[in-house]
C-alpha cells in the first residue's frame, strides 16, 4: 500500500497514470469489441445444433478462439503483432497506419478508441479525485465504450456486461460510494421497467420493436451506479441526442429510415454526461423551472 500512497496523494500523478492505463486498457478494448461478439455466436451456433439436433456427431473442435488466444495478427497476412507493434497510439503511429510485413492499411478505429479509453480514465480522475471511486468510474467508462461499439457493429449489448456492470453498481453502493444502497436498487428497477415498458407500448401501437433489450438492461446498470434520481436526466438526453443524430444521418447522408439505430452508445454517453455533470444539469433545470 506504501508503493501506491504517491498516485493517491497527487492528483496530477494520479491523473497521469489513469491516463496510461486507459491507453492500455484502450488496447485490450479492441479485442473486446472484435472478439466478444464472435465468441457469441459460436456459442448460439452450438447452442442451436444441440436443440436442433441432439443426436448429431460432434462436429470437428474449433481452434480455441477467446479474448487472449490467438494472438492478434493482420487480417490479411496472418503477421502475428509482435509488442512493440502492440503500444497504443504510438505503434500506429510508427507505422503510420499499415501493417509492418504487407503494408495494409490499420483501421483509425484502433488508436481512436484507445485514446477514448485514456481520456476518459483521465477524466474520471480529474472529476473524482485520487482514488478508488475515480477508478471504478473508469471501470464503468470502460464497459460502456466497448459495449457501444459492439452495439453500433452488431446492434446487440451482451448480458455478459451489462450484468456485471449492474450488479457491480449496486455492489459499489452498499458501501454509499455514489448514492445510497436504496436509490441504488430503485434505480436498477425503474431504468428496467421504463424502456421497457416504452418497448412493449410501441410494439403495441406499431406492432414492431422499437429497441432492444439490451438497452433495458444498459439503463438498469446506469440506474444501479448513480440512483433513480439521475434516470430521466439519462433518458431525455439520450433520446434528444438520438433524434438529433438519427435525423441528421437520414438528412444528409441519406441512411435508409427503416434501418435501426442502435440507442446503447447514446444511452452510454448520457450516462457519463450525467455522471460527470449530472449534478449541474439537474440543479440547473429545477432553476429554470422555477423549484
Amino acid at each position: 500500500m506504501s508503493a501506491l500512497s504517491p498516485l493517491f496523494n497527487d492528483p496530477q500523478l494520479w491523473t497521469g497514470f489513469c491516463l496510461i492505463l486507459g491507453l492500455l486498457v484502450g488496447s485490450f478494448l479492441n479485442v473486446v469489441i472484435y472478439r466478444l461478439p464472435l465468441m457469441m455466436e459460436r456459442s448460439w451456433k452450438n447452442e442451436c445444433r444441440l436443440i436442433l439436433d441432439p443426436d448429431a456427431s460432434e462436429p470437428p473442435k474449433e481452434p480455441k478462439f477467446n479474448l487472449i488466444v490467438p494472438a492478434s495478427t493482420c487480417p490479411k497476412c496472418k503477421h502475428k503483432i509482435r509488442p512493440w507493434e502492440n503500444i497504443p497510439v504510438i505503434s500506429y503511429l510508427f507505422l503510420r497506419g499499415k501493417c509492418s510485413q504487407c503494408k495494409t492499411a490499420i483501421s483509425a478505429r484502433y488508436p481512436i478508441i484507445e485514446m477514448a479509453a485514456g481520456l476518459l480514465a483521465m477524466l474520471s480522475a480529474a472529476v473524482f479525485g485520487p482514488g478508488l471511486s475515480s477508478f471504478m468510474v473508469c471501470i464503468l467508462c470502460w464497459m460502456l465504450l466497448a459495449m457501444s461499439m459492439i452495439d453500433i457493429d452488431h446492434q446487440i449489448l451482451p448480458d455478459d456486461m451489462t450484468f456485471p456492470l449492474l450488479w457491480l453498481g449496486i455492489l459499489l453502493n452498499t458501501q454509499g460510494m455514489f448514492t445510497s444502497l436504496e436509490n441504488a436498487v430503485w434505480g436498477a428497477i425503474a431504468g428496467y421497467l421504463s424502456l421497457w415498458s416504452v418497448y412493449w407500448l410501441f410494439k403495441l401501437v406499431t406492432g414492431k420493436e422499437g429497441m432492444g433489450y439490451g438497452d433495458f438492461k444498459l439503463l438498469a446498470a446506469l440506474g444501479a451506479w448513480m440512483g433513480w434520481q439521475y434516470l430521466p436526466v439519462i433518458i431525455l438526453l439520450s433520446s434528444l441526442v438520438g433524434a438529433i443524430v438519427g435525423i441528421g444521418m437520414i438528412i444528409f447522408m441519406g441512411r435508409d429510415k427503416s434501418i435501426p439505430i442502435p440507442f446503447g452508445p447514446y444511452l452510454a454517453a448520457a450516462g457519463l454526461i450525467a455522471l460527470f455533470q449530472g449534478d449541474k444539469l439537474i440543479a440547473s433545470y429545477l432553476h429554470f423551472a422555477g423549484v
